[in-house]
């Protein structure tokens, strides 16, 4: 029997040409340059996932009315961390470049989803939730990002004794 799909329109969502048409909108001179690695920087786990320690690491910006760090102002770009045991009701997102006419960030645990890791600790899918999660901010440059925010990240991971980090971008 032949296949009876349509080739002649997308069924799909190309993030890649979504985001090179956005940032050309935006009146950017040159195409976004997506990273790319020879050889990817993850590993195997070192233990089973239900010894695991995890946390989240997202892009959302803390909102300022909510305490979640000391110093920490949206627009801020840095690397900052909250309580898991006190996370927020809800994170700033209207700044970053996501598709808001396709999806909303108004349901927090698609972004920064530390409930749903709770139920799987609770089940014993995995061993524990580090008592914080991190924020990293979305930055046009790959080198600062490369150099110094996923350092920050991971030194602040191996402070928690984190085995697992759920990357959540927007």
């Amino acid at each position: 029997m032949p296949d009876a799909t349509d080739t002649t329109h997308r069924t799909f969502v190309s993030y890649i040409d979504r985001t090179r048409e956005f940032y050309q909108a935006q009146g950017y001179s040159r195409a976004y340059q997506w990273a790319h690695f020879a050889d990817v920087p993850f590993a195997s786990l070192a233990k089973p996932l239900a010894q695991c320690r995890a946390t989240v690491v997202t892009t959302a910006s803390p909102i300022p009315e909510q305490p979640l760090v000391e110093g920490v102002l949206r627009g801020d770009k840095q690397v900052w961390s909250g309580a898991t045991e006190k996370r927020p009701e809800s994170l700033y997102t209207a700044d970053l470049a996501w598709d808001k006419g396709a999806t909303h960030t108004e349901d927090i645990h698609s972004f920064l989803p530390i409930a749903r890791l709770e139920e799987f600790v609770a089940s014993g899918r995995i061993g524990s939730l580090a008592a914080r999660f991190h924020g990293v901010p979305t930055d046009y440059s790959q080198r600062r990002t490369r150099e110094d925010d996923a350092p920050e990240i991971l030194r602040r991971c191996r402070e928690d004794g984190v085995d697992i980090a759920l990357l959540v971008p927007l």
